[in-house]
């Protein structure tokens, strides 16, 4: 009988399926990166969080999506991590992007993109993804990423381009000063999550025209960059995964049908789609 336990993980939060005679349990672990974490913490984290959770059920094959595993040695990494909790099981680990693709286009060919806290896309030939338009990191990149459209609210605050009235709405929301946005973004760890929780103030506002010019430049500065690149693109559904894709969908199919694109499905995560993929 095959037992299939399924993650979908991030920097700081984990989710696990677990499958067993068409029954799912979800799990929820901190999350697991390879970039801030090694093999014997790893191993530690999962021992006192996932394994007690599992009350013994023999897994035979795990499926673990995660971020950083574009990188050979953090695969290594997380495949010795299973091997010594989970000797039986045979083990895939592959990368958040991969998550995506095979949750949002399943075995078809398809344009995946992931707009989250960071933003990355891919084309797919519904086996493997074939090109991937480079994602350069909050600081260079992640166009129409939550870090991108925070920066942009925070930029739009400090530099008094708001007008009054959305002003005084971010200062009551927020209450910080131009002191602490910028030691937070300079000097303090993980500037992208923070820039990025700046992002729900779009959410809460639309109907500003400074806030619809916001999010629709920065989800176009994402189509101009990234999607352009793929020759697919004018022949495929475009798919979309992740927060600010759900949250503003109705901007993105503004976009697909100025540019004359087909949109796909849009999506908040992958697990669901993670599951008919693995049925």
């Amino acid at each position: 009988m095959s037992v299939i336990l399924i993650a979908d993980s991030g920097a700081t939060k984990c989710e696990w399926r677990l499958v067993k005679d068409g029954k799912k349990k979800t799990i929820i672990t901190q999350g697991i990166s390879p970039y801030f974490l090694n093999g014997e913490q790893i191993t530690d984290l999962l021992t006192k969080e996932l394994i007690p959770k599992l009350k013994n059920t023999p897994i035979s094959h795990i499926h673990f999506y995660g971020t950083g595993l574009s990188n050979a040695d953090n695969v290594v990494i997380i495949k010795k991590v299973f091997k010594k909790l989970f000797p039986k099981a045979k083990t895939e680990v592959q990368t958040d992007l991969l998550a995506a693709a095979r949750a949002l286009c399943g075995r078809k060919k398809g344009i995946a993109c992931i707009l989250g806290t960071g933003s990355n896309s891919c084309y797919y030939d519904g086996k493997k993804i074939v090109k991937n338009s480079p994602g350069l990191g909050y600081v260079l990149g992640d166009e129409g990423s939550g870090a991108y459209l925070g920066k942009k609210v925070v930029q739009y605050y400090l530099y008094n381009t708001f007008d009054e009235e959305l002003k005084a709405r971010f200062e009551k929301r927020f209450q910080v000063s131009a002191i602490d946005i910028l030691d937070h973004v300079y000097k303090q760890p993980l500037a992208n999550r923070y820039l990025a929780s700046y992002a729900i103030f779009l959410a809460e506002n639309r109907g500003h025209y400074m806030i619809e010019n916001i999010i629709e430049d920065g989800l176009n500065d994402f189509f101009f960059t990234h999607l352009y690149k793929y020759r697919e693109s004018w022949t495929l559904p475009i798919h979309f995964i992740g927060s600010i894709a759900f949250g503003f969908r109705d901007v993105l199919k503004e976009l697909c049908n100025t540019y004359e694109l087909e949109l796909g499905s849009v999506i908040k995560a992958p697990m669901q789609g993670l599951l008919v993929y693995h049925r």
